[in-house]
């Protein structure tokens, strides 16, 4: 204990500065030596009055350890006075980082390759409990064991093409909810569990991606056969409107119109300049011939 250590010195030196006091005539040595206890005297009173004040960083909370007895309350970040005697353990509520590299089994009973992360925190209002119950080793105590056992379950639920797919995201975010269901009430708040690498076996990562191939062939064809199903519907349109326009226009020709049109045409070639001949009902329906005299 140094607050005790430095309080045996402070008595000693202010006893033999006393004592040295008292006495009428000192030599050089007594007078040298009452000089050193008083200095002694002063430094071992500034550590003693050091020692009731601590000082715990950013990030960081204090548990105060009085001989075994541990205060339910915690110090937060900053100055605090303590009591010299207790010991202050000083434990991190950042955001850590474990990571696991682990052999895990599949769905199908294949056994893949996985590195993940777990990024987790400290409840700081547990942290007096985690360290009652468990210690300042908490995260090799609870959570890493713990992290393994879950990512195996979790992953023997799904298929080894999960781990290669859209689905690694969703798996990820069951590890994280399962982890936390087991390790919050031991005061470790989970914030996530990414999977950094996956490694399937070479003759599975082959099939797998084989089979993707087949299934962006087969979504590409529905598209193709979707596009010309729907070129087909509007050829069909299209040819509609061509029939229904040439309908609508032979129902409005009649054979007085086209005599009567023919007739408007030799009106307007005969009044033109050109020389010509034109032989009148002679022609098919008794329309006029025009013979050109060039």
């Amino acid at each position: 204990m140094l607050f005790v250590f430095f309080a045996l010195v402070a008595i000693i030196t202010f006893i033999t500065w006393k004592i040295a006091r008292k006495r009428a005539v000192l030599s050089s040595t007594q007078r040298n030596a009452a000089n050193i206890s008083i200095v002694l005297f002063v430094i071992s009173l500034i550590i003693m009055i050091s020692s009731c004040f601590t000082v715990i960083p950013a990030g960081h909370v204090g548990v105060v350890d009085f001989f075994g007895y541990v205060s339910e309350g915690t110090l937060k970040a900053g100055v605090n006075f303590v009591n010299p005697l207790a010991r202050v353990i000083k434990m991190s509520i950042k955001t850590q980082e474990i990571k696991e590299s682990m052999d895990v089994p599949s769905k199908e009973g294949l056994t893949v390759g996985l590195e993940a992360s777990v990024l987790f925190h400290l409840n700081p209002e547990k942290a007096s409990h985690v360290y009652k119950t468990v210690g300042e080793n908490y995260v090799s105590i609870i959570l890493e064991p713990q992290f393994r056992s879950v990512t195996r379950g979790v992953t023997a639920s799904y298929e080894a093409r999960a781990l290669y797919t859209s689905e690694r995201e969703i798996l990820s975010q069951q590890i994280s909810h399962s982890l936390q269901n087991l390790v919050e009430h031991r005061g470790i708040v989970i914030e996530s569990a990414p999977l950094r690498r996956i490694v399937l076996p070479p003759g599975l990562t082959a099939a797998i991606e084989e089979k993707l191939r087949a299934e962006q062939e087969s979504q590409r064809m529905e598209w193709v056969l979707q596009k010309e199903k729907q070129e087909a519907e509007r050829k069909s349109i299209e040819a509609k409107g061509i029939a229904d326009f040439q309908r609508i226009v032979t129902q409005g020709i009649s054979e007085p119109l086209l005599r009567w049109k023919g007739i408007e045409a030799t009106l307007k070639i005969a009044e033109s300049q050109n020389a010509k001949v034109v032989i009148i009902g002679a022609g098919k329906d008794g329309l006029p011939i025009i013979l050109d005299t060039k």
